[in-house]
């Protein structure tokens, strides 16, 4: 038969625009095809609760200036956002995001209208979308089986099985962070459980542990202790050690049913796993079943902090790499001669 026609527009001048929501800042970038940062804005988020207008706002404003610099005859095919916490992805809205109170939060096609492009926000959770950053650019390239870890004040997590996302029946799957692992005498979590991997291994864990949960926060408070451990503090070198223990029972459990060919952590466990390491690796020798743990490979992410951007960056092309044709006839002006 006739061959396929092949379609291959300039990174610059078809681009997508990625947001992504994190606890502490927020992030825009316009992106070209391969995942190329062609320009980006950051902005500080203060822990404040309910900020869905000023979130949008602060978004919105990005990215007119993002579309504003692309210049004469470039192209936006589609808008990605990443958000910590679950999302319905019918219609972009936050169903629960604990750390900072959204509920029900029209966070998509508010973000949509105050863009104004004519295009829908496509809304995915930063762990889900971490995953397949990382599967697609990042540390799992070629690995169709790992397991992403997300530490920010919780912790998060994303499933590729088979080269798939694993999200479950409505989209709420594999939240990692609420694995039980330690139900005796666990802290308590702000889903209304105790001992719950992100309230054995967060932020609020480490800090606490170290004695510095009235100092820094963030992931200055979080390297601050890192540093401090490597530097042979005796009480942060125990925090350290504590978190990487509980940290080691959760990914020994997540190993034992899913048998990944990786495990990469991204967040704060970025900082976090080098001087953990020792602890998570004792524990999946000790716990493991043999036959998979003979290949599993541990790593930090390989995008820095820019995992869970990335990945809204893939949801952000998703639909011209579904449909190239029609998307680039409807979103592409036609040249001039």
């Amino acid at each position: 038969g006739r061959p396929s026609i092949v379609v291959m527009p300039e990174q610059t001048t078809v681009y997508g625009l990625a947001f992504d929501v994190a606890v502490d800042r927020l992030l825009a970038a316009r992106v070209g095809l391969g995942g190329r940062v062609l320009d980006r804005r950051e902005a500080v988020r203060s822990r404040a609760g309910v900020d869905l207008e000023d979130v949008v706002g602060v978004l919105a404003a990005f990215g007119r200036e993002l579309v504003a610099g692309a210049g004469p005859g470039a192209s936006c095919v589609g808008v990605g956002a990443s958000y910590c916490g679950l999302i319905r992805r019918a219609d972009g809205t936050v169903r629960y995001g604990p750390h900072l109170g959204w509920v029900d939060q029209a966070f998509g096609p508010e973000l949509a209208a105050g863009l104004g492009l004519g295009l829908p926000v496509e809304v995915g959770n930063e762990a889900h979308l971490g995953a397949v950053a990382e599967h697609v650019r990042g540390a799992g390239r070629d690995v169709d089986n790992l397991i992403y870890l997300h530490g920010d004040v919780g912790v998060g997590g994303g499933i590729i099985v088979g080269g798939k996302l694993l999200d479950g029946d409505t989209g709420y799957g594999c939240e990692l962070g609420h694995m039980l692992i330690n139900p005796f005498d666990g802290r308590p979590c702000l889903c209304g459980s105790r001992g719950c991997l992100e309230a054995e291994v967060g932020e609020e864990a480490l800090l606490g542990y170290a004695g510095r949960s009235g100092d820094l926060i963030g992931r200055d408070g979080i390297r601050e202790v890192v540093a401090l451990a490597g530097a042979g503090d005796v009480r942060a070198r125990d925090a350290l050690d504590r978190v990487g223990d509980w940290l080691g029972v959760g990914v020994v459990n997540l190993i034992n049913l899913f048998n990944p060919a990786l495990v990469v952590f991204g967040g704060m466990l970025r900082d976090v796993y080098p001087g953990a390491a020792p602890r998570v690796r004792a524990r999946i020798d000790a716990h493991v079943l043999p036959v998979s743990r003979e290949r599993v490979r541990l790593a930090v992410t390989a995008l820095d902090g820019d995992t869970t951007l990335a990945g809204a960056a893939e949801l952000a092309f998703a639909g011209l790499l579904d449909d190239p044709l029609n998307v680039l006839a409807e979103r592409t002006p036609p040249r001039t001669r």
